[in-house]
């Protein structure tokens, strides 16, 4: 839609005498006219046309209404302990969503009847799937039982951790050697060495060692970008400093703006100041996370894309013995979930309390349930062994 104003279009005619009754004004501010009964045909009013502010751009791009369905508010009790009707629908439409992707913990005999003779491979996001939702993402710890289930779980399985987070801060708070991790949504991966054509040929490859001196493949395909992404974070510390709850996160290949601390009414703040912004660099682009905005490169890669080039590094790509799958529970990572739906390679499980579209074939409600999943997949493991 286009919202600039045009001084051109046709004007408001008028050919009703115009006079201080209609106008509410006073006689001597009415035009003079020397018949008294009014303008001629060829006089009109003219009505300006109000000039479209940046908070119409933001309207008209659809970000306000991402940025308020992004996470709903939580439902609450009556004060006579009994939940309203609007959580009851809740209730109903959670469960009618069930029905067409069922829970992956309930459904686990069937996932593991599929999965025998087969190598499974795991894909697992951090924030909302291994650590809940937080206030302050800086305080997104997982607890020591995820962490021992997730430790547990790499001993059977090639496991990866895939987020949107800088691949140094989610190694932080996972605190695991045996995982491979990629940062800033897949264009941040620390994989294992493996000679093929697709890590020796790619410019965006290098070797490098872990902190326990292991070699490893780096992949950054989007090295390039990084004295922009670094301009771009500087100015939205400096435009977001007024904004009490704003908290602007340096993700090296990608900026997060957090909100979930910011007052409703300053969301269209937040959102004209990335709007304003993101217009002087046109390689950069928008997506919309759980009350948080994320700027991007415009580049063809993504979650899916890290699954896959993960898969390679293992040795595990278009083989029919492996099955992956992958957990998550944002947008983010439904590109992942729809890599693996396609050809029937793989499981996508959303984590998620509330119904949503999405292209993962099973469901977990919480972080709570993913860990049991996690625990279920070790001891299907041990005692398929024996």
């Amino acid at each position: 839609m286009d919202l600039k104003p045009n001084h051109n279009s046709p004007v408001l005619a008028d050919s009703v005498p115009v006079n201080k009754s209609r106008l509410g004004l006073s006689s001597n501010l009415v035009p003079y006219s020397a018949s008294a009964t009014g303008y001629s045909s060829g006089m009109y009013l003219t009505i300006p046309r109000r000039k479209p502010s940046k908070l119409d751009d933001v309207r008209a791009s659809g970000w306000l209404d991402a940025m308020q369905s992004s996470s709903p508010p939580r439902k609450k009790l009556n004060k006579d302990f009994s939940f309203d009707s609007e959580l009851d629908e809740a209730e109903s439409a959670y469960r009618n969503w069930v029905m067409k992707y069922p829970s992956a913990f309930t459904s686990f005999e069937q996932i593991t009847t599929y999965a025998k003779g087969k190598k499974i491979a795991l894909f697992l996001d951090y924030d909302g799937t291994l650590s809940p939702i937080v206030d302050n993402p800086d305080r997104a710890f997982m607890s020591s039982a995820m962490r021992t289930a997730v430790r547990n779980v790499a001993k059977h399985f090639p496991t990866a951790i895939i987020s949107g987070r800088c691949r140094d801060k989610v190694c932080e708070f996972v605190g695991l050697a045996e995982l491979h991790y990629a940062g800033s949504h897949g264009m941040d991966i620390m994989g294992p060495v493996r000679e093929s054509e697709f890590d020796s040929d790619n410019p965006n490859s290098i070797r490098s060692t872990d902190k326990q001196g292991k070699e490893v493949i780096l992949f950054q395909p989007a090295s390039e970008f990084l004295p922009m992404i670094d301009e771009v974070f500087r100015s939205l510390v400096v435009s977001t400093n007024d904004i009490k709850g704003a908290k602007v996160e340096n993700n090296k290949f990608c900026v997060s703006v957090h909100y979930r601390l910011v007052d409703e009414e300053f969301w269209p703040t937040i959102a004209e100041i990335v709007h304003d912004i993101l217009k002087g660099y046109p390689k950069l682009k928008l997506t919309h996370g759980r009350k948080v905005l994320e700027i991007r490169p415009v580049i063809d890669w993504n979650k899916g894309k890290a699954v896959e080039f993960l898969l390679e590094s293992l040795g595990l790509n278009n083989r029919d013995d492996v099955l992956p799958i992958y957990v998550g529970d944002d947008k983010t990572d439904e590109d992942a979930f729809k890599v693996l739906r396609e050809g029937n390679r793989g499981y996508g499980i959303l984590v998620s309390s509330i119904p949503k579209e999405t292209n993962a074939l099973y469901s977990l409600k919480d972080p709570s349930e993913v860990k049991e999943f996690l625990k279920s997949l070790v001891k299907w493991k041990k005692t398929a062994a024996i």
